[in-house]
This record gives C-alpha cells, sequence and structure tokens, in this order.
C-alpha cells in the first residue's frame, strides 16, 4: 500500500521559516517526479515545487526565491524548505506523485503564517 505522509508544518511568524517532509512507503521515489501542492482557505488547490529523478526543479512563481525543493533518494524522502514566509503562504501543503497511472497523495500538513 502506497502511503505519503506529510509532516513539518505549524504556525510561524511572517518572515520566518519551516521545513515539511513527505516520506513514502509501499514504493520507491527515486525514478519518479515529486511535487508539493498546496491549498488555502477558499481556493483552489495549487501547484507548488515539483522534482524530477535527476534533480530539475519547478517553482511557482510566487515562491521561487523563497522554497527550496529537495529529494533523498535513501531515505525515499522529499523536502520542501520554506523561507520568508507570508500570509499569504497559509495553507495545507500536500505531497503527491504519480505511479502506473494512479495519483497518489498525502493527506497534507497545515502551515499558518500569522503574528
Amino acid at each position: 500500500q502506497v502511503q505519503l505522509v506529510e509532516s513539518g508544518g505549524g504556525l510561524v511568524q511572517p518572515g520566518g521559516s519551516l521545513r515539511l517532509s513527505c516520506a513514502a512507503s509501499g514504493m520507491i521515489i527515486s525514478g519518479k517526479i515529486m511535487y508539493w501542492y498546496r491549498q488555502a482557505p477558499g481556493k483552489e488547490r495549487e501547484s507548488v515545487a515539483a522534482i524530477t529523478a535527476t534533480g530539475y526543479t519547478y517553482y511557482a512563481d510566487s515562491v521561487k526565491g523563497r522554497f527550496t525543493i529537495s529529494r533523498d533518494n535513501a531515505k525515499n524522502t522529499v523536502y520542501l524548505q520554506m523561507n520568508s514566509l507570508k500570509p499569504e503562504d497559509t495553507a495545507v501543503y500536500y505531497c503527491h506523485t504519480a505511479a502506473n497511472s494512479v495519483d497518489y497523495w498525502g493527506k497534507g500538513t497545515l502551515v499558518t503564517v500569522s503574528t
């Protein structure tokens, strides 16, 4: 059974940092593109960042220069380092990948940026 489990969310002040983790089980992520999405209250889910098997990265314009996606294939884990956080980054952050035409999502981790 494939599972993606996010962790690392929490409450942080504007300008602060958080590091999210996505631990995969039931699948080997080394050959897969891994994604981070987020969904803010009342808004649609949006893509935040992605990393290919070879390490190529993609970022949404809203997070470029502030967020960094990385992967540790030995730990079967993907990370999202978030710096200079803004209130508009408040959302539930989800890890996502696909295998054999099946989409897999974690349950998400809540990030709240507020004073």
